[in-house]
């Protein structure tokens, strides 16, 4: 039988061919740690490749199972933990491969970041000495355990939990219960099935006090997998996406285990039955604790940008090869990345992934810095922590809006279970609230930006706080935020003002992107000043000002990625890759300004002549980067085992 033909053009080969360009964008992509990605990139496709159609829920669970174990006879778990708690202390090489496997089924990597990152991180981060002993245990895969943060009445607001853990000093015990219906720990990964052992936050009480949030170890099944006495476990069942994570709930009905369970780094409680702590202040013990588990944050914004990378190889592979109507007067159909609106919808959307990724380079960099060591004060952690909180916002959203704009692009094809975008999709949706809401984590990032009070912050009420934030100057605020000395010199050397001056200027474009979020910071702060003054209800003002909040965080962290893109170009050697590069970076550097024009027209930043001509410098930024748009997605290094979809084997075969 002779396959159909629907174009007059033959069918090209759709595996990447060798190319130097390629090479070299991989290379700078891949940066400091492409060891670890060539290692990721050799495994066993038949065990890590995405499931090619739908599993049931408890065979993709038995397969996931089965990846963790072989997952965890490679270096990578052990590298997430100090050498003094049996790992290897290569941090940066852990997130890394976790983030490879955004690639790969997403089930896999949320499960490896609950045993290794949450779990295990809560274990080696908030514990002491005594707990140490469990983690070469941890790292093997030999027990298994959960992180039992969130409640079904309590996401975010992690400081109003209900769960209780209360001293008995009469047994020397921590009683762990769940006292209404809402203390019920809820979507928690590892608890339907395969955890023996759950970190569990909790409300402390010792003698008439209560200390605030804090960890407890609770075993919750036995070695048979029944439920421990007390403890009540349930399954989540079917979810939209991740069906091969077990999440379940647990209830606690006055657990009993040994006031040694405490995990107590920041807050312990002594033999004589005494709470004791190096940091004085609840709500900045709180924030410390919560900080040393920011590795589980920045895994999932690591893989949310593979999931999009995944997305938009697809997707501009296909449109490179499908074709739809022909010219006039001709029998030649065109190719669907020739027409100027499908390079609009994911040519900038590419640019953006190579911004964010190089943003999560430096981030995971950061990272090592900070859990290895080097990094020691308390604004690097700080200042880590915020990145983070951004970058995993901008990075989740990015996923989620462009694996819906590349299913689109796709057609039917992309409705296609077999084609891979369903499963990016489903599986990617929970990451913008999965490891902090990212509306929640943007206000957070939006107060950093008006000073460290974090110092004060437990002592503070909503209205100290505004207070606290409003007195700061604006050049106080900014100061805190400057850039780096190579990104200054770009934008010092850019001739004239940004509205004069050629939009391709990376100057001028750094200089228009800065200049947003410095007028948002500083209006932010006045605002806050007029509030302050006016006594005026303290929790209405701050939520009438919660919207700009968002706005100027977001502004932040678009300046933060757009600098890190241009950093990664005045690194890259002089060359073809290079020009490439710098194309790409001011397709996102104006996407990112055309994206706010409204902004800069109200505020006289821009004229109306300007902007148009803003448009149209992006659309030839579009047009001049397609012919090389299969090179950047090539350049992902993403494993073909692991982008094998039935829509390219169709046109392997002929038939489109």
């Amino acid at each position: 039988m002779t396959a159909p033909a629907t174009s007059a053009q033959a069918p090209r080969h759709t595996e990447p061919l060798a190319d130097a360009v390629v090479d070299a964008l991989q290379a700078l992509l891949d940066g400091t740690r492409r060891d670890v990605r060539d290692q990721c990139r050799q495994l066993e496709p038949e065990l890590f490749a995405p499931p090619g159609q739908p599993l049931d829920m408890e065979s993709h669970r038995a397969r996931v199972r089965q990846q963790l174990a072989r997952l965890a006879e490679t270096p990578w778990p052990a590298g997430g933990f100090p050498v003094e708690q049996g790992g290897t202390a290569r941090y940066a090489d852990s997130v890394t491969a976790l983030e490879m496997l955004g690639h790969a089924d997403l089930s896999l990597l949320v499960k490896a970041g609950v045993q290794w990152g949450l779990f295990g991180g809560a274990v080696s981060l908030l514990g002491t000495e005594r707990h140490w002993a469990m983690l070469p245990d941890i790292i093997s895969g030999r027990l298994l355990g959960c992180f039992a943060m969130t409640e079904t009445a309590h996401g975010s607001d992690v400081q109003g939990l209900l769960t209780t853990a209360t001293y008995d000093p009469e047994s020397d015990e921590i009683v762990v219960h769940s006292p209404a219906l809402g203390a019920r720990k809820d979507y928690i990964g590892g608890a339907a099935r395969d955890a023996t052992v759950a970190a569990v936050f909790a409300q402390l009480l010792v003698g008439d006090e209560n200390h605030g949030v804090h960890c407890v170890l609770v075993p919750i099944r036995d070695d048979s997998g029944a439920p421990r006495p007390g403890v009540t476990l349930s399954d989540c069942g079917p979810k939209l996406g991740l069906n091969g994570v077990d999440n379940g709930r647990i209830l606690f009905d006055h657990v009993r285990v040994p006031r040694t369970n405490l995990l107590g780094r920041y807050g312990d409680i002594d033999e004589e039955g005494r709470y004791r702590s190096p940091i004085a202040s609840s709500g900045r013990r709180f924030f410390t604790m919560l900080g040393a588990l920011i590795r589980g944050r920045i895994s999932v914004g690591g893989a949310a940008g593979a999931a999009a990378r995944s997305a938009l190889t697809l997707a501009i592979r296909y449109g490179d090869e499908r074709t739809q109507f022909a010219k006039p007067n001709s029998s030649e159909e065109v190719r669907l990345l020739d027409y100027r609106t499908y390079q609009r919808r994911l040519l900038p959307r590419l640019a953006q992934s190579y911004a964010l990724g190089f943003a999560q380079s430096e981030l995971v960099s950061a990272m090592d810095d900070v859990l290895s060591g080097r990094a020691t004060t308390e604004q690097d952690q700080r200042q880590l922590e915020a990145r983070a909180a951004g970058i995993k916002a901008l990075m989740t959203w990015h996923a989620a809006e462009t694996i819906q704009e590349c299913r689109e692009a796709c057609g039917g094809a992309g409705y296609m279970w077999a084609n891979r975008f369903a499963s990016l999709k489903a599986d990617t949706d929970i990451f913008t609230t999965f490891e902090g809401d990212n509306t929640v984590l943007l206000q957070l990032v939006a107060k950093g930006l008006l000073g460290d009070y974090q110092e004060t912050f437990g002592d503070l009420d909503t209205l100290g706080i505004i207070r606290f934030g409003a007195r700061l100057t604006t050049g106080t605020v900014l100061e805190r935020s400057a850039v780096r000395g190579l990104v200054q010199k770009i934008i010092d050397a850019a001739p004239g003002r940004p509205d004069e001056t050629p939009f391709t200027t990376r100057g001028s474009q750094l200089r228009l992107v800065r200049d947003r979020e410095e007028h948002l910071v500083e209006t932010l702060a006045i605002r806050l000043r007029r509030v302050s003054d006016s006594h005026a209800d303290a929790f209405n003002a701050f939520n009438r000002c919660q919207d700009h909040l968002v706005e100027t965080a977001r502004a932040h962290v678009e300046r933060v990625v757009l600098e890190a893109f241009a950093a990664a170009v005045e690194t890259c050697p002089p060359g073809e890759a290079r020009s490439l590069l710098d194309r790409l970076c001011d397709l996102h550097a104006l996407s990112t300004i055309e994206r706010h024009k409204d902004w800069y027209l109200e505020h006289d930043r821009l004229s109306p002549a300007r902007t148009k001509a803003l448009t149209a410098t992006v659309n030839d930024l579009c047009e001049r980067l397609r012919p090389d748009a299969r090179r950047l997605v090539d350049a992902f290094g993403i494993p073909e085992a692991w982008l094998a979809t039935e829509m390219m084997a169709d046109h392997e075969e002929g038939y489109w």
